[in-house]
Parts: structure tokens; sequence; C-alpha cells
């Protein structure tokens, strides 16, 4: 069958839910298009309830994506809409369907969903594997995630050590590593200067930016830790956080004010809608992510697609995303490495070189490729 017979149909978030994950689906959606596949996503109409999401709205603002289809549909704690739904995807024959899977409470929904409309078709059904085991644990997570899986044909991981977790659950060979694209959906780059002015910060001083929500598995707290280094005092390095908290901010707050970093910390804690992305990243000289655990990050393509300088820690497959000392840093986890980072590429001037090589390793990141290894995994099923 050739490219442009095949037809798919992504499940998962999509505006006008909002999110990293949304994002992604979007972009997807719209690259297996341009490679000539008929291509749509079925989005949730619900998908937390209230006491799983701990952000302020689930939902974006704005104009919706006009160049793709977008259904949304799926009820996540409703046993007979997933029928429904499932009814309505086996009825269309899609040749495969990808199920984004993130988190181990989407099991039941997309792994009944999935089962049901494998019974009896020849559709093929492709998990893009978030995490299979979550950062943050609870009750039933296994038995979620391995009910989901089964349903399964074969398996993308966007990290080497998301690829690991899955053999946890599954012996099956059909599975592929594809890095996470970049994320070219926040509009172009702007200079520096211009990106500063916009956010009204001063031109003067040195940024290094935090961004997206804030959990504790996140590490604010050691770059917080790392910021109150008098190396970096002395350099007038300012920490940009522009992100919403998802959980208490007086950790947070009580280490700033206990180092007295108040006017060295830039909070700009609330949810950033898309059209000013541009701005936090080109505004910065380096993108900072000193997270305790993690899998794969939106953020590292963000930072690629605008070209900047990283600070990872050496978590998942961050250090995969990020060379350490060619696009940036992969440090230990904890706030005297990530010290160490700072001061380093700001007392040698490493910007420049970074930046160089952050052009040229973002090659690797093309969303063609992405949809060429989707076809490959789906040829071999």
């Amino acid at each position: 069958m050739s490219v442009k017979n095949l037809k798919a149909i992504i499940v998962g978030p999509a505006f006008p839910l909002r999110g990293g994950i949304a994002n992604f689906n979007e972009a997807l959606c719209r690259a297996m298009i341009v490679a000539g596949i008929d291509t749509k996503v079925i989005s949730f109409s619900l998908q937390y309830p209230g006491f799983l999401f701990p952000g302020k709205t689930q939902f974006d603002i704005g104009i919706g994506p006009k160049d793709i289809v977008i259904e949304t549909k799926i009820n996540s704690i409703n046993p007979f809409n997933w029928l429904k739904v499932a009814r309505q995807i086996k009825k269309e024959n899609p040749d495969i369907v990808i199920f984004r899977y993130w988190l181990p409470f989407m099991g039941p929904c997309l792994g009944t969903i999935a089962k049901r409309i494998k019974r009896g078709t020849k559709i093929k059904v492709i998990a893009i594997t978030d995490n299979v085991i979550p950062h943050e644990k609870r009750l039933g997570d296994k038995k979620f995630t391995s009910y989901f899986i089964k349903q399964c044909d074969g398996f993308i991981a966007m990290s080497q050590s998301v690829l690991n977790d899955l053999k946890k659950f599954t012996s099956s060979e059909k599975k592929s590593f594809l890095p996470h694209p970049i994320y070219d959906i926040f509009g172009e780059k702007v200079s520096k200067s211009i990106a500063l002015k916009h956010l009204h910060l001063n031109e003067n001083d040195k940024h290094l930016l935090f961004f997206g929500f804030i959990r504790k598995y996140k590490g604010l707290d050691l770059l917080l830790e790392a910021m109150a280094d008098e190396r970096i005092r002395q350099l007038g390095v300012k920490l940009i956080v522009a992100g919403e908290y998802y959980e208490d901010a007086t950790p947070y707050n009580e280490i700033i004010q206990k180092n007295g970093l108040e006017e060295r910390v830039i909070l700009k804690t609330e949810y950033i809608p898309s059209e000013l992305v541009r701005y936090y990243f080109c505004a910065s000289d380096m993108v900072a992510q000193p997270y305790r655990s993690a899998t794969q990050s939106g953020v590292t393509q963000i930072a690629y697609h605008f070209e900047k300088p990283m600070l990872v820690t050496n978590v998942g497959g961050l250090s995969e995303i990020v060379p350490h000392n060619k696009v940036g840093y992969a440090t230990e986890i904890d706030s005297k490495s990530i010290a160490n980072a700072i001061v380093d590429f700001y007392s040698n001037n490493k910007e420049p070189i970074f930046i160089q090589n952050v052009i040229v390793e973002k090659q690797r990141f093309l969303w063609s490729s992405f949809v060429d290894g989707v076809l490959g995994l789906f040829n071999q099923l």
C-alpha cells in the first residue's frame, strides 16, 4: 500500500486542550498530512476529572488550528463513551491508529478503545509512550498500563529509558526509538533585544530560563539553590521562571527569601500563552531543566527550535538529546553541579559556540524523520 492511500487516526489530547502533548499531536498530524497520509486527531471532551488536574484550567484560549481535523469525542471516565468512540473508529477503518500514552489513569479508557477497534479488523495500533512508569506513582499504575499495552501492536518511545521501561510490560520486539521532534509551532525566533523589550526586561542583564509547569520532579528548587551561589551572584545572572505552579509554591518562595533572591528571580508563574513562548526563549541565554526524573521533554525541543543552549540533569533521555559540553550541559542532580555549569557558561563565554552546535544538532529532530519512523514500524506489523 502506498503512503498516499494510508489513513491514520491519532488518539490523544488536542486543541482546545492545552499542553505539550496536545501541541505534539497537532504537529504530528500536520507532518503526516504533509507526507501524504490522510490523518486526523480524535481528542477528549473530558480529559481529567478536576481532582486529577492540579493547574487552573485544562483549556487553551485563542483560535485552534485550521489546517487539521480535530474531533472532540472521548470521555476518559465513561465506559459507554469508549465503546461509542471505538465503533466510530472501526466504521472509518483506518490503517493505523496512534495512541498517545502518558499516564496510567488513561489505561482503561485508551486500552478499551484499542481492544475494541482491533476486534475483527486489520487496524494496526501503535502507542507513542511518553511514560510507562509515571513520575508520580499511584495505586493501580502497573495494572492500568499493562492493560493498555496488551492491546497494542507496536510501540514508539522518545527516549531509551522509556524503551527500557517497556520491557517490564511486553516482550514484543515491535518497538522503535524515535527522538522527540522539534517544536516549531511557536513562531520564528526574534532577536534577544526584541524579546527582552517585549517582556520589559533589562537588556544589560544575563538571563536563564526555567520553562513549563512546576512540580517537585522538575527540580526548580535545585536551580534556585544554585542561583544562591556567590559566583553566580557576582556574574549578575537572573532566572526567569515561566510556568504555572502545579503544587504549593511555598517551598520555592522560602528558598528565594532565605537566599535573598527576590531581585534575581523573575516569577512569571502562570500559563504562558503560545504567542508569548518565543519571547521567553529568545530572551534567555540558556534554558535550564534541572529535573530529578525525566523521560524526554518538549522543552528541549522548543529550545532547539529557537537555537538556545540548554542545561539539563543527567536523567532519563535528557542527556541523549543534549550532548554534554556541545549544545549545553548534562549535570548531576545537585545544586552545586548545576551552579558549576552556569558559572562555566558565562565565565568562558560558551553561548556562541553552543548556539552553532545547536544549529547543527537540531537536524536530528525533523518531523519528517519521525513520520518515516512511524511508517517503518507500521510496515513491520
